[in-house]
């Protein structure tokens, strides 16, 4: 809607077509620019995660079974399961075990607003270097690219809030913490080790 919202003022005056990368010398278009590449970083980084949690799990005739869950974005914890080991071995004891929680409204709204916020910089770029002097000389442009900045820039601040705290409710979800809450790994003879859980570096980025 960004970029529909600055074509549609341009359109009449789209035939002159003038290339000049002066803006981007000014802090104007370099901040654009950065806000672009920040914006690749931030949904490249977040929505393309995949990763596992892996557990050690040992019962009747089974001994440091591998079982894993694997999850990725959005981050729907709550529909992964982990492989199960053998049931029969294990006495069947070993019920459907699903990692917790719900992530994916926080993840999305940060994606989306980073696709939103790549697709804006595009366009705004393109008016900074092909329509410079469409841009000085239309009041409303300029009014229309702040009133835009400022709202994006609220949205990023809120958005990356949010999905700060839901990371950190991610790396719970998937660490150590969640084998107290196993009930399988209660059964008589059974006992479970936390193995590994695939690094979340990439997620860290996002936030940053």
């Amino acid at each position: 809607w960004c970029g529909s919202l600055l074509v549609a003022l341009l359109l009449p005056r789209m035939a002159g077509l003038r290339v000049d990368f002066g803006l981007l010398l000014e802090p104007l278009g370099f901040i654009k620019v950065l806000e672009w590449i920040f914006s690749i970083f931030a949904f490249a980084t977040c929505g393309g995660f995949q990763g596992e949690t892996t557990l050690l799990v040992s019962c009747k005739g089974v001994v440091n079974k591998t079982v894993t869950a694997a999850f990725a974005y959005p981050f729907r914890l709550n529909t992964v399961v982990f492989s199960a080991p053998d049931t029969k071995r294990c006495g069947g004891t070993w019920a459907d075990v699903y990692l917790v929680g719900n992530f994916s409204s926080s993840a999305q709204f940060f994606v989306m607003l980073a696709v939103l916020v790549f697709l804006y910089c595009i366009a705004a770029l393109v008016v900074y270097i092909g329509y410079k002097h469409v841009y000085q000389q239309n009041s409303k442009l300029p009014l229309t690219d702040l009133a835009i900045t400022v709202i994006t820039a609220f949205l990023w601040l809120v958005s990356t809030f949010a999905w700060a705290k839901v990371l950190a409710d991610i790396k719970m979800s998937t660490g150590a913490s969640i084998i107290p809450g196993i009930e399988s790994c209660k059964a008589p003879g059974a006992t479970c080790r936390f193995a590994s859980v695939t690094s979340m570096g990439t997620l860290n980025v996002s936030v940053v």
